[in-house]
């Protein structure tokens, strides 16, 4: 059962199963009881963790997700593609751009607005990575693999940023003590990986306490993952004779650590997540007519379809051409189109930071995840559309690649028979 969660596409297929029965469920006669499952409120209030299940999905379980994103971007960093900085540089600068242009749009939507529409500037910056990337699983077959890389790259490098910003310009209550003391014990469980000692009783309880306190700082606890993630080492000294200096460098615990979670990740966290998240309530046609009437709902979708693609791509034409660094040679533009119209999944952060800025079950908070439905389901579909028609050009060229590996084996009396050309 482990090795066939690991597959992206049973995972991508069980998020979208999950959030299709969310969607079905909470627009049914029976949305009440959907809306009362996730809204049970479980855990400790005495230690600030009394959180509805919903809540729990979105700061705990998203956590585990993040812990095994945070050690596969360090591989890549470290011993993968991103390992040369002007490489690696390219989607850390989209993802600057691709949140800039979106909050800078929704703004000149909004900006004759005079009711606090502007406040929800943030909204349509996020990229929703856990979406984003099992979209693409369920997508990709023959892909070139710096594609999944870079968007991946892409999406944290985005969730922290709006974090950053969730930090910033949205919480107004910062504990600074929970935020040095989860800074602390991320750096214990660093230096209990990095003398590997990996035992679960010990590094999961010291995990768990660095995302309590994460939490109880005020800042998204799902920020301790990727933190934590970043810690484990993903190569280490062995002895080797034959090697130049007596050494060389082997496997850390990060491919192992990545092994052993990436199952619980893409099996239960984020499908938990997404039936327990994407259960908004639409209303019907003439419920979704209505909401989009609403500025803020159209500065959105047209932040998340329209700023998202065009910033990612315009930032990273720009910084291929005027600066040094360089695109992965195995991709094309049109690839990075549709890595860019990906970008504009969004879903968990732009809900909320919707809710900080307009205040949960308010009106206008409906109307926010209403376009950030919308603005999400087109740029999938745009994004499907385009790397369909890339997969297929990938499925081609590989044939032909084939066709003429097997012509290399083929005598030279045959090869130039019809049969062989």
């Amino acid at each position: 059962m482990g090795d066939v969660l690991r597959k992206e596409t049973v995972g991508g297929a069980l998020l979208l199963l999950g959030t299709v029965l969310a969607l079905l469920w909470a627009n049914s006669p029976w949305s009440d009881s959907y809306a009362a499952l996730r809204d049970t409120v479980v855990g400790p209030r005495a230690l600030h963790l009394g959180l509805s299940l919903g809540q729990w999905a979105a700061d705990g379980l998203l956590a585990i997700f993040f812990f095994t994103a945070g050690l596969e971007l360090k591989r890549e960093f470290v011993a993968g593609d991103l390992r040369d900085p002007r490489r690696a540089l390219v989607p850390v600068v989209a993802a600057v751009g691709g949140m800039a242009l979106p909050a800078l749009l929704y703004t000149l939507v909004n900006l004759s607005s005079r009711d606090g529409a502007l406040t929800g500037w943030a909204i349509p910056t996020a990229t929703d990575i856990a979406f984003a990337v099992a979209v693409l699983a369920v997508i990709s077959t023959h892909l070139p693999a710096a594609l999944r890389t870079f968007l991946l790259t892409l999406a944290v490098v985005d969730d922290l940023l709006a974090i950053t910003i969730i930090a910033i310009f949205y919480t107004s209550d910062l504990a600074v003590a929970p935020l040095l003391g989860a800074l602390t014990v991320i750096a214990v469980f660093g230096v209990l990986v990095q003398r590997r000692v990996h035992a679960g009783r010990l590094l999961i309880p010291v995990a768990v306490i660095a995302w309590a306190l994460m939490h109880a700082s005020g800042i998204h606890a799902t920020v301790a993952g990727v933190l934590l993630g970043f810690t484990v080492p993903v190569t280490v000294p062995v002895t080797n004779s034959k090697a130049a200096g007596g050494f060389e460098a082997g496997p850390g615990l990060a491919e192992h650590f990545e092994h052993l979670w990436r199952p619980v990740s893409a099996g239960i966290a984020v499908p938990v997540f997404a039936f327990l998240s994407a259960g908004v309530t639409v209303g019907g046609l003439s419920g979704l007519a209505t909401s989009l009437q609403d500025r803020v709902a159209l500065g959105i979708v047209v932040g998340l379809v329209a700023g998202k693609a065009l910033g990612i791509l315009g930032t990273t034409a720009v910084v291929s051409r005027f600066t040094r660094v360089r695109l992965d040679p195995s991709l094309s533009w049109w690839d990075v189109l549709g890595a860019s119209l990906l970008g504009g999944i969004g879903f968990t952060v732009s809900l909320l930071i919707g809710e900080l800025a307009f205040g949960a079950g308010s009106e206008r908070d409906e109307h926010v995840k209403v376009g950030v439905l919308t603005g999400s389901l087109l740029a999938a579909t745009s994004a499907t559309v385009v790397l369909r028609l890339r997969d297929r050009t990938y499925r081609r060229l590989q044939a032909a690649e084939q066709v003429d590996a097997d012509a290399d084996g083929v005598p030279d009396a045959h090869r130039s028979s019809p049969l062989s050309r």
